[in-house]
């Protein structure tokens, strides 16, 4: 949809080299010489990445309507990740490109899809920050190991190896970072989702 500078404000989504940004700071300045312009700051909405850009005063836009929904994590089959929508089950399949941290995904795990609104194109899946996932192997824990800040290798169930301290047995559940696969603290009350 096509506009103008005028409409520019904080959270606006906007097609810039054919990429997909989301407007976080603005500010419309008026020098004492020549024509007015706006000074935006931009974040590209599936790298993340943050873009300074300049645009000058009536300079046409074109604004991206977009779109979240919650889905569910099904299973995967070679490369495709199929996903149901929790409010009208309707089913999807993504490529792990539009993915960022896909080794993470556990099946029932719920997950936000950021669609294009006006064709119904999904751009990326925002991951939660953490998730609760199960030890499968790592060393026995020994008697006094929860005395220092040593950490030791585990395999979670989704086969990603993680640093974990010296306490954490096989069969337990620790929370982890996702943007890090870093251990937050070990789970002790789960229950499955």
């Amino acid at each position: 949809m096509a506009s103008n500078t005028t409409d520019i404000k904080k959270g606006l989504c906007l097609l810039l080299n054919d990429e997909i940004y989301k407007v976080i700071e603005f500010i419309h300045v008026k020098p004492g010489k020549g024509s007015a312009f706006i000074r935006t700051k931009l974040k590209h909405l599936i790298t993340g990445h943050i873009l300074e850009n300049t645009f000058p005063s009536g300079h046409k836009i074109e604004n991206v309507r977009i779109e979240t929904r919650t889905y569910k994590y099904l299973y995967r089959d070679k490369t495709l990740f199929y996903f149901m929508n929790v409010t009208n089950y309707d089913q999807i399949f993504l490529d792990k490109k539009v993915i960022n941290n896909y080794q993470f995904l556990k099946e029932g795990l719920t997950v936000k899809i950021i669609f294009i609104a006006d064709n119904d194109i999904p751009l990326y899946v925002d991951m939660p920050h953490n998730v609760i996932l199960k030890v499968i192997y790592t060393e026995p824990c020994i008697k006094g190991d929860t005395i220092t800040n040593a950490t030791k290798p585990a395999k979670l169930e989704n086969c990603v190896t993680v640093q974990v301290p010296l306490f954490i047995n096989i069969g337990e559940y620790i929370k982890v970072n996702i943007e890090k696969c870093s251990y937050i603290e070990r789970y002790k009350e789960y229950t499955k989702i």
